[in-house]
């Protein structure tokens, strides 16, 4: 992990492209692509996205003011208590990327809000097993 201030660094000496990787727990990966501008410490990294492509439905909102939120700084929500890891949470229930790493129960169960999780607002859970979280620059071509 970079940190917030070395990535808004990064990000103000150009355009960049913001790429999600995801793997669930049986093996497929998933990825999202976004527009992005980060801000800096002043506005607490407020994140605003806008969707460019990928294989998984979006979960998180567009083109709003997501602010970088960890538990004792939670501005309100009871998101970042109740869901530990630092996030851009906007509602508890849509993603979490860097929450506790949680193994499956038996019968493959796991439980939602303690672990990894991409939740599309209407659609299911993708429990996830590992994320890949990267930036690159406009300029370069796709990924994929």
């Amino acid at each position: 992990w970079l940190g917030l201030k070395k990535i808004y660094s990064i990000t103000q000496q150009g355009n960049y492209l913001l790429r999600i990787e995801l793997q669930d727990w049986r093996g497929n990966r998933r990825h999202i692509e976004y527009s992005f501008s980060l801000g800096g410490p002043s506005t607490n990294f407020t994140l605003q996205l806008a969707r460019m492509s990928g294989s998984i439905p979006n979960a998180l909102p567009e083109h709003a003011r997501l602010h970088f939120s960890i538990g004792d700084t939670a501005g309100g929500s009871s998101c970042p208590q109740s869901h530990p890891g630092g996030w851009w949470h906007s509602e508890c229930e849509e993603t979490n990327l860097n929450g506790n790493y949680v193994t499956p129960r038996s019968r493959g169960r796991l439980d939602r809000g303690k672990g990894l999780y991409w939740k599309p607002k209407k659609g299911r859970y993708y429990l996830l097993k590992s994320t890949k979280i990267m930036i690159h620059p406009t300029d370069f071509k796709s990924f994929d």
